[in-house]
């Protein structure tokens, strides 16, 4: 087979691959998200595994199956809960009178439109007024409980597929670890070989260290703003800090997103309780106390998680984060650490000896 024609399949193959990838999108996501779980879950197997009752040790298939059964359980522990927090969220929401609070702060209201009409921000023909009254009646109608309940009933056939498909990959990915990594190789030329095995190697490595500290940091966050939130007695405490901590999975846009969502729960409990005179209040406390776990997340988690367990950085993996998000958004900043490592490693075992790349990699 000539050179020119071997070049030739090699490109159409690429470009049936990249195709194949568009069109079975949603099967590549449950793939790849059945690979983050058995990342993350293959620890808990190989504990299981290496347990021995007399002369008997457990079958690695009921060592995945107890480790999904517990990321199951942990999921209906969550929803159990989280579902009564958010319906009690809902329902003070959607009490807020909107006339009655435009009104109670009518003053305030008025200083602001002033300022943010000298600055052109709003039209001269809209009233900062009409604006909240518009946006109040617009997260309340969101935010009605029965609607929220008639969504998710439409989308429970999509959900179970996804669930179902993702656990139904992650079940054998865990009962054997080097599946996904045969498949890979199946695919892989013989004189790749070698090269191939190391990156999915490293790779496992490494992603296994950042996807376990990126849970890590998540849970310490709720844990923080909730415990702080508790003590100065905001109301829907877990809830509010339960989301907190969830927005930090977006590397530093999701603090501000967290701060700001906190914020406008913890004053529509309060709105939606008649007390106007304690909105202020609430909204500073929220912010400080997510400010405070957030300064202590940037110095210390983030630099563990982001830096030490991908061995880069930290003003790389900024720059990284920051070009992530400016061609997909949050969604490229929340994949941007691990598709960099896992560029950082390729280019390593197959462009090592350019001095751009050598040194990127040279903590690998």
């Amino acid at each position: 087979m000539s050179q020119k024609f071997r070049v030739i399949v090699a490109a159409i193959g690429v470009i049936l691959g990249l195709f194949m990838a568009w069109y079975f999108f949603n099967i590549l996501v449950y793939i790849i998200v059945a690979g983050v779980i058995s990342l993350m879950g293959q620890p808990l197997v190989e504990v299981l595994s290496r347990l021995r009752i007399g002369k008997f040790s457990m079958p690695k298939t009921v060592a995945a199956l107890i480790t999904i059964v517990s990321l199951l359980g942990i999921l209906v522990g969550l929803g159990f809960l989280f579902v009564p927090a958010i319906s009690r969220q809902a329902e003070l929401i959607s009490k807020i009178n909107v006339a009655e609070v435009v009104n109670y702060f009518a003053g305030v209201i008025d200083r602001l439109q002033g300022l943010l009409l000298s600055y052109d921000i709003i039209q001269t023909d809209e009233t900062l007024q009409s604006i909240l009254d518009r946006q109040l009646r617009s997260v309340i109608q969101v935010t009605d409980f029965s609607n929220i309940m008639e969504k998710l009933l439409n989308a429970t056939t999509t959900v179970f597929i996804g669930l179902f498909s993702v656990l139904f990959l992650s079940f054998f990915f865990l009962r054997d670890r080097h599946l996904l990594r045969n498949g890979i190789l199946l695919f892989t030329p013989d004189r790749f070989q070698v090269e191939v095995q190391n990156v999915l190697h490293k790779t496992k490595t490494m992603l296994s260290r950042y996807f376990i500290g990126l849970i890590s940091e998540l849970l310490l966050m709720m844990i923080l703003i909730s415990i702080g939130l508790t003590f100065f007695g905001i109301k829907n405490a877990i809830f509010i800090g339960f989301i907190g901590g969830l927005m930090n999975v977006i590397p530093y846009l999701g603090p501000i997103i967290g701060a700001t969502v906190g914020a406008v729960l913890g004053v529509s409990v309060d709105l939606g309780l008649g007390l106007y005179d304690n909105a202020l209040n609430t909204a500073v406390t929220v912010i400080m106390v997510f400010t405070t776990a957030n300064i202590l997340d940037n110095f210390v988690l983030q630099p563990l998680i982001y830096s030490k367990s991908v061995n880069a950085h930290p003003i790389e993996i900024f720059i990284v984060i920051l070009m992530a998000g400016s061609i997909a958004g949050i969604p490229g900043m929340i994949l941007a650490v691990p598709g960099y490592t896992v560029l950082r490693i390729v280019a390593k075992e197959f462009l090592s000896g350019f001095k751009l790349i050598d040194k990127l990699t040279e903590n690998i």
